[in-house]
Parts: C-alpha cells; structure tokens; sequence
C-alpha cells in the first residue's frame, strides 16, 4: 500500500452483495483511467452474481436481480477488468480493507493467482493529512471538499467522486498541516498508528493489523 499522490492509475469501485469477502459476491465493478491526471478510459459492467442480490445490499446500491440477470458472470467481467488496470497503480477508498481483497479472492479463484499491482487507499491518505476530521467516509471527504455527492452507491459515479477527492488530498500531500506532520506513521507499511492498550500498557500499533504487526512503545 502506497500513500501519495500519482498522475497516472486507475481509480475502482466496486458494489456487492454485502460486506463479507468470504461469503458475499461482485454484482458492479467500474474503473477509471487516468494519465497525467486526465481520465483518458473508463470501464464499467454489472455483474451476475449467480444468486439473489439481498434487499439489504439492493436498497443501498440499487441493484436488483433483474437488472443484473443479462450481464456477465465474475469470471469474464473480472477478466476484462484486469486487462483494463494493466500494470497500473491502484486507487480507491477503503480498497484495502474491503475491494481488493473480493478481487483477490476471485483472482485467485479464477486465474490462480493474486494480482500483484501497487495500491493507494484514500481512506488510509486522509486519515494521514486530515486527522483533525471525525469521519474519512467519502461522503465526509465530499463534503470536506464541496464536491456533489449526487448518485453515490453506483460503482463509477464512486469513482468520479473519488477522483476529485483524491485531487484534493494531492495538495495535502503536497504541503502537510502541522496537525498531518505530526501523525506517527507505520514504518514498515506507511499506514497509520493507533494509540492502544495491552496487557503490559499502552502501546502504539499499526492500523493496518493484523496484515502489518509493527508495533512500539508509547
């Protein structure tokens, strides 16, 4: 995981049937592709999940059964996704703790192996250069930056939003607040650390536990 600014990658989303990698299925994935920080392609297809989209998932996002029952399966529309990315870096929001890892999952369910590109989390980038706000939802970040957040839920208006949020954070990464240079930072993996208690006191830890284990004293 990355955490700064690219002119050149593409920016995804997905929509699923809920919030579990395991046992929840693809059912949208968009993209957008950006060089020298112009989007220059997008993709984006529904997908058939093969079983019924739940009316908790459909009452968020929108999507219904019967709306996604002449689209492609996972496996040929994660196919063309993956040859839409390429060997370019990865964006998204909140891509670390949920998106990429249902693309790895059927990466490797599909292909046998998992997809090796470089990512940026703009969850994980706000967190570290806005730590004086409460939330680092992309809707809190939207608001932050004035930018509409009209026809979220869908997959690749998420991604123009995310775009524009990401463009806001460049100049935060580019000229850190105090408050930003101030916020430990993870040096093995570059997230960020959370003050927690253990069974011999307070200790600083990685976020991105347990995927990272950096852990030290406070």
């Amino acid at each position: 995981m990355l955490i700064e600014y690219f002119p050149n990658y593409v920016l995804f989303d997905l929509e699923t049937t809920g919030l579990s990698a395991e046992e929840d299925s693809i059912v949208e994935i968009s993209a957008i592709k950006v060089t020298d920080n112009i989007i220059v392609d997008e993709y984006s297809t529904l997908v058939n999940p093969g079983i019924h989209i739940p009316y908790s998932a459909s009452s968020i996002n929108g999507i219904t059964d019967d709306m996604v029952k002449d689209f492609p399966s996972i496996e040929p529309a994660l196919r063309e996704f993956l040859s839409f990315v390429g060997d370019y870096v990865l964006v998204g929001h909140n891509i670390r703790n949920f998106d990429i890892k249902f693309i790895q999952r059927d990466a490797m369910r599909f292909f046998g192996k998992p997809i090796s590109n470089d990512y940026v989390d703009t969850v994980v980038v706000a967190r570290r250069y806005l730590p004086e706000l409460e939330s680092h939802s992309l809707e809190s970040l939207s608001y932050h930056y004035g930018i509409s957040y009209e026809g979220a839920h869908r997959a690749l208006v998420d991604c123009h939003i995310n775009k524009q949020v990401y463009d806001s954070l460049a100049k935060e990464i580019a000229n850190p607040s105090e408050a930003a240079k101030r916020v430990p930072i993870c040096p093995r993996c570059g997230n960020i650390l959370k003050q927690r208690t253990g069974i011999y006191g307070d200790f600083w830890g990685c976020a991105s536990y347990p995927d990272c284990k950096y852990t030290k004293d406070c």
